[in-house]
This record gives C-alpha cells, sequence and structure tokens, in this order.
C-alpha cells in the first residue's frame, strides 16, 4: 500500500472523513440578503467576476474555511503518524557506556594508551541521557541515566586498572541498565577471553543497538612475567614470550639478575631468594605492556621466627616439622631452665610437670603479651599453666571419633585422624577447631591481646596423626599462625582480589588511602596495613595476551556479527504533524481577529 511508505498508522486518515460535515455545512448555510445600491454598482462591475461559477467564487472568498481545512488535515495527518527512515542509532534516547579499564587497556598507542584513546570517544558518544558501566576486577554502574555533564565527569574519574576484566559480565549489566530505546555502545581492545559475544548476542535479541569501538593498537611483541612461585625464601617467576621472534630479557630482583632467552610463545623461569623486606622485580628491556614488566613482592623485615620448644621427653616428630620451617630459628631446651620472652613463640611439649618452674610458665605470658604465641601440647598429666591453658580438663576418654572440622586457616583441607585418648573437657575461652565426638576441644586458639594462644589436643603416643604427611603443613601454619606472621603466599596477592582487614582501617595503596574492612586490589604494587605489607601484580596469561584480534576476524571465526551494518527504522513525525496544526490554529485566531470576529 503507498500510504504505508508515508505513515505507520494509514487507517487514521479516515478521520479526515470529518471535514466533509464542515464543507456540507459550509455550502448549506444561507445566503446574506441582497441589496442593489446603485452608488456602488460601478464597483462590481469593475471586478469582472464571472457569476456563471458561484461555488468557486465562495471558495476564493473564505480564506477562513481554507485555513480550517488545513489544520484538519495536519491534525488528522499526525494521527496517521507519518516518519521518515532514519538509521537506527539516531533514534535512541539514552546511551549506555560499557568503558574497558582492564589492564590490556593500559597497553602504549602511540602517544597514547588504548584506555586514553577509549575515553576520547566515549566523550564523543555522551548523549542527553548516559549511564556509565566500568568493566574492571569488579562490573560497577558508574553512572546512571545522567546528563551528558555528568557523563563526561564520570568518565574523567575513571582509570585503568592492573587487573583482569570480564568483558561479558559488564555488558550483561549494561543491557540490565538500558531503557526503551537506549543503545550501548562498548569501548575495548576486546582481548577479553570471556565468552563477550554471547553477552552482544543476548543484548541485540532485546532489540537493543550493540555498537563495538575497538583499540588494540600497540602490544604486538609483549613479554611480561606472568607467574611466581614461592618456596621457603626463594621465588620463582615465571615469563613468557608472547611474540613471534626469538628474545632475551633480563630479570633483576634486589640487584640479583638473570637473563632468559625466549622462543615464540616460549616460558622461562628466574628463582631469586626474597630480600628481608621484599623489593621488586623488574623485566628489562620493557615494552608496551609495562603492567607485566614489573612484580612487587612482600616480605617481612624479620625473616625468621624464633621458637622454643620446652620438653621433658622430645617428640621428635614436632621437632622435625619445625626445623624443615625454613623461616624457623629451632631451640629445645629441657626445664627447669631459664626461659628468656625473646622467642617469637613457646611450644609447651611432654613437660615433666615437676620439673617446670613458673618462670617457664611466665615467660610464655610475657611472649603473648609482646605480641607473640604460646602452643601446649596435651600429655596424660598436664601441669599448672594457669590461664595459658584453653581447656578444663575433665578427664580422659578412648577411642572417640571427629566431630566437626572448622574452615579455618589453620585446620582447613588437612585431615585429622581420631586419637586413641584425649582430655574431654569445655573451652574456657576461643574457638575450637577440631572437636572429638562429645564436643571436646581437640585443637583450639584464642586471641589474647595481641598474642594467639593454640591448644593442641593430640597427645604424641596416643595419636597416629604425626606419621600423616600433612602434619608438617599443621605445626607450618601453626607457626605463623602464633607469630603473627604471614606467609610469604599470603603476603603477595594477585591484582583483582580484596585485602581484608579491620573495619574503618587505612590501607596505603600505591595511589593513596582506602578503608576497611575490604580493600580492591586493582593496583599492582605494595599495600601497607597495620605491621603488615601486601603486594599484588598482574599474573595473568590471559590479560597479558594484548594482541588482540580485529573485530572482522573475529567475526569470521565466530556465529556472532560484530560489525552489524545499521539498518533504516522510522522516524515518527507525528510531533511536528502536530506542531503544524497548532501553528494553523494560531493563523485562524490571527485571521478571525483581522476580520473583527474577535
Amino acid at each position: 500500500m503507498v500510504l504505508e511508505e508515508f505513515f505507520l498508522f494509514p487507517l487514521g486518515l479516515v478521520a479526515l472523513l470529518g471535514a466533509v460535515p464542515l464543507i456540507i455545512l459550509y455550502f448549506l448555510r444561507p445566503e446574506p440578503v441582497r441589496r442593489t445600491l446603485p452608488t456602488f454598482r460601478f464597483l462590481a462591475d469593475s471586478a469582472g467576476r464571472n457569476a456563471s461559477n458561484p461555488i468557486f467564487d465562495r471558495l476564493l472568498r473564505s480564506v477562513l474555511l481554507l485555513v480550517q481545512l488545513l489544520a484538519i488535515l495536519a491534525l488528522v495527518g499526525s494521527l496517521a503518524t507519518p516518519y521518515v527512515l532514519v538509521p537506527e542509532s539516531e533514534t535512541v534516547s539514552e546511551t549506555v557506556l560499557v568503558v574497558d579499564a582492564s589492564a590490556s587497556m593500559g597497553v602504549s598507542d602511540g602517544g597514547g594508551t588504548r584506555f586514553q584513546r577509549a575515553l576520547d570517544a566515549a566523550r564523543d558518544e555522551v548523549s542527553g541521557t548516559t549511564s556509565v558501566v566500568v568493566s574492571g576486577p569488579t562490573d560497577s554502574v558508574a553512572l546512571r541515566r545522567g546528563s551528558a555533564t555528568d557523563a563526561r565527569s564520570t568518565l574523567d574519574g575513571i582509570s585503568v586498572t592492573a587487573a583482569s576484566g570480564d568483558l561479558r559480565a559488564a555488558i550483561t549489566t549494561a543491557a540490565a541498565v538500558a531503557g526503551k530505546d537506549a543503545r550501548i555502545v562498548v569501548l575495548s581492545d576486546f582481548a577479553d577471553d570471556s565468552p563477550w559475544q554471547d553477552a552482544v548476542r543476548e543484548a541485540r535479541a532485546r532489540e537493543i543497538v550493540v555498537e563495538l569501538r575497538q583499540f588494540a593498537g600497540g602490544g604486538d611483541a609483549n613479554v611480561g612475567i606472568v607467574d611466581r612461585r614461592f618456596s621457603g625464601k626463594n621465588v620463582t617467576v615465571t615469563v613468557k614470550n608472547y611474540g613471534d621472534a626469538e628474545v632475551t630479557r633480563t630479570v633483576s630482583l634486589s640487584g640479583t639478575s638473570r637473563q632468559v632467552t625466549l622462543g615464540a610463545g616460549d616460558v622461562g623461569t628466574a628463582t631469586f631468594p626474597v630480600p628481608s623486606g621484599g623489593g621488586q622485580v623488574s623485566l628489562s628491556p620493557g615494552d608496551d605492556f609495562s603492567t607485566d614488566d614489573q612484580l612487587a613482592i612482600a616480605a617481612p623485615t624479620d625473616e625468621s621466627i624464633d621458637v622454643l620448644v620446652l620438653t621433658n621427653d622430645e617428640n621428635r616428630f614436632l621437632t622435625a616439622a619445625l626445623s624443615v620451617i625454613p623461616e624457623v630459628t629451632l631451640t629445645v631446651d629441657n626445664p627447669p631452665t631459664s626461659v628468656t620472652p625473646d622467642y617469637d613463640v613457646i611450644v609447651y611439649s611432654n613437660v615433666n610437670k615437676e620439673r617446670i618452674l613458673r618462670g617457664n610458665i611466665d615467660a610464655g605470658r610475657e611472649v603473648v603479651e609482646d605480641g607473640g604465641g604460646v602452643a601446649i601440647q596435651a600429655q596424660s598429666e598436664l601441669p599448672s599453666y594457669g590461664n595459658l591453658l584453653l581447656v578444663e580438663s575433665e578427664g580422659m576418654k578412648a577411642n572417640p571419633t571427629i566431630g566437626t572440622i572448622s574452615d579455618h586457616d589453620l585446620t582447613r583441607d588437612i585431615t585429622f585422624p581420631p586419637p586413641n585418648k584425649y582430655h574431654v573437657g569445655q573451652l574456657r575461652e576461643g574457638t575450637a577447631h577440631v572437636t572429638a565426638e562429645d564436643g571436646s576441644p581437640l585443637v583450639a586458639t584464642a586471641d589474647r591481646g595481641a598474642g594467639r594462644i593454640l591448644y593442641y589436643g593430640f597427645m604424641e603416643d596416643d595419636s597416629a596423626f604425626k606419621y600423616n604427611y600433612q602434619y608438617p603443613v599443621f605445626w607450618k601454619r601453626a607457626v605463623f599462625h602464633l607469630a603473627g606472621r604471614p606467609t610469604l603466599a599470603e603476603l603477595n596477592r594477585q591484582t583483582g582480589g580484596t585485602l581484608r582487614v579491620g573495619p574503618n582501617e587505612s590501607v596505603q595503596t600505591p595511589s593513596g588511602t582506602a578503608t576497611g574492612p575490604e580493600v580492591l586490589l586493582d593496583e599492582s604494587g605494595f599495600y601497607s596495613a597495620g605491621e603488615n605489607t601486601y603486594a599484588a601484580g598482574l599474573l595473568s596469561e590471559s590479560e597479558s595476551d594484548v594482541a588482540a584480534e580485529s573485530l572482522d576476524d573475529q567475526e569470521r571465526s565466530s556465529d556472532t556479527p560484530t560489525r552489524v551494518e545499521e539498518r533504516l527504522v522510522p522516524d515518527p513525525l507525528t510531533e511536528w504533524a502536530a506542531m503544524v496544526a497548532l501553528a494553523i490554529t494560531f493563523v485562524e485566531l490571527a485571521y478571525l481577529r483581522k476580520r473583527g470576529d474577535l
């Protein structure tokens, strides 16, 4: 139908029939009484009118009728919804910007970075109503339906992170934020290994316009640090070559250097002693992606943990487990003896209650007060440890079963076999992490002031746990816990995670200060919280693979079109037709006033 090429609802033109009664009434109205005035007769003669067509003459004389007919025509036209075909993007009323702030967007590209170029393009895409979604370690809605000024201000406050991102999640979030007649503009290098194409397909299935802007310059021959492992007091870093040619890089840490030669796609390693207080691993020469050319390593200033085992019957399994911990400096002494509180941890094991001195117990209390720890191993006849003993013994029982094992750093993933004998009792303070079937604590801890106390309820002669390969693991965790000393693995994190600290506790980040209880590790570098210094690094093979495939190539390798030819859609002109009708109405009023009818 021809009318459908101009109107969305041609049936609305039926309303033009409403003009028919107006015309009929106009022609049926009574003729005015004519009077012959001889003195004006010459005026009629000079007009030269053809009296043979009075209807035509009447129409010519009735400007008011023509104006009214035009007003009706414009009004009816607005009801039929006239339209013109325009590109679909011109019909949207809201823009949702998805800005990729993942680490790979920090690649240098000419005079700037991919991220800076993406922000410049994002500012040009801002519309009257704009939302901003940021893709980074967490996908956040930085602005929801703000003005153009708000959007540009929000974009100015976004910075690239040193963590991996999830572009698919960000696009899904944008689709949820988008209102009716909205478009989504994704600005990214599209080096993300998440299936972001699925999110694009889902958004377009909801008839949301999704436009993709790629910024993938630079980074074609990246070489970066992609992993690190700690073993005792050493750290081993892994370097990968993402380029197509062989390269040689120098890996350095605190004045010590190693050279690695890598072919295309090869991986190499370099091992260094961890310096006291930590240091910075660097890869030279650098390249377009500086984020994975550096890796911060955090370590305690005091490397060793001084442990004293007080015993009258040395438990060889215990002392062997402690002696193999590289960070532990072990001392074994037999009461009665003089003990100074210069230790980080004191372990009481198989102590003869008749020979232990009051000063030996007081030394343990002083260690706890100074921020260290005390461990007491159960035995058949417990000495009088006073308030250092967390369990009030009510006697002995045999052959229990294990009741519960908590998900605590001390006991996680460790299987504890049931002991042959154990002390039945109630916990005086603290938390039980391993219990017998009757609820009696077998492993319990308590924080006291700045220090910590451990009760170990497995008596060595009546427990098979000492033969378990997890036995040394438990005691390593116990020593670090009691000393209040995080392990190197705990001090060194991957970007994208969080650092848990106390409520409202201040944490010094690489770029400023953040407040607990959770601090996002979105920058590479050092984080200081209380007495501990932590480090965060990218360490992501997928994120370091910054050479992004072009959208056209990605389209050929998948079933999702990335570059979509924009279709033409109707843009209704209803408002314009209504304005024309209103303008004609004002013309009519002006004519009536001029004629003297108003």
